[in-house]
């Protein structure tokens, strides 16, 4: 189709970088000379880079070239020992790797889980459990969520029950309390965002999420944690490294 052939080479300007972050496209009234089409294909064409998440359109600007630079996380570095002297939990030490800006707004709340969250940590009927609830922000723009949840009688008299921020992470303070983890199971699927994730993290429209959910198990095979990430698509770049020898 037609609306494809001016998609395609417009996409192929903005991953050549001809188009790069903050560039403005060509108007509607310009793509249309350029490229001999009528206003509704034109205005498919970009509907389907703004679906893509490559441009934005805004009311003064136009059409412009969203900054797609990805935030890499490896999963398997978060238990990884740092030295005493490393403050940071993981994500503002992987975010400060890059020489990024993290931050984030924290909130801490005692509930009764959903059956998810309750079965993987193996709760009991009528448990409950701490969940600590975090929008993330790098370079001041809402990056992801973060909602950890710990047994309640784990954690009661524990930093991570309290409000406020953990300077040198939970997982220390798990290891603290004599229940560090030292095995994890990720699950990760991508679906599209509900009404709450696509206001609080500020997507445009057509943004899928990727849904991240972490089990962290003790030495005694217990679960201590369970971390349910949502993660903007187009914000993140999640790498394994897998190594036989």
């Amino acid at each position: 189709m037609l609306y494809q052939q001016v998609a395609a080479e417009l996409r192929r300007a903005i991953y050549s970088g001809v188009l790069g972050p903050g560039a403005q496209l060509p108007t509607e009234a310009q793509l249309m000379e350029d490229h001999g089409v009528s206003r509704n294909t034109v205005r498919l064409a970009l509907g389907e880079l703004v679906n893509e998440g490559l441009v934005t359109r805004t009311p003064r600007r136009g059409t412009v070239v969203r900054d797609r630079r990805p935030l890499l996380i490896y999963p398997q570095r978060e238990l990884e020992p740092r030295s005493r002297g490393e403050l940071r939990e993981a994500f503002a030490y992987a975010v400060a790797q890059e020489g990024r800006e993290p931050s984030q707004y924290i909130e801490v709340l005692t509930v009764s889980p959903v059956e998810e969250i309750a079965s993987r940590l193996e709760l009991a009927d009528g448990e409950l459990a701490v969940v600590r609830r975090r929008l993330r922000f790098v370079d001041g723009q809402p990056y992801n969520t973060n909602d950890s949840y710990f047994p309640r009688d784990l954690v009661a008299d524990s930093e991570i029950a309290r409000p406020g921020d953990i300077a040198r992470g939970a997982n220390r303070v798990l290891e603290e309390l004599g229940h560090a983890q030292v095995r994890v199971v990720d699950d990760i699927w991508a679906r599209m965002p509900n009404q709450e994730e696509a206001e609080r993290l500020q997507l445009e429209l057509g943004t899928p999420v990727m849904v991240y959910v972490r089990v962290g198990y003790d030495g005694a095979d217990m679960p201590v944690r369970v971390a349910v990430s949502v993660l903007p698509a187009d914000k993140h770049l999640i790498r394994y490294e897998l190594d036989s020898r």
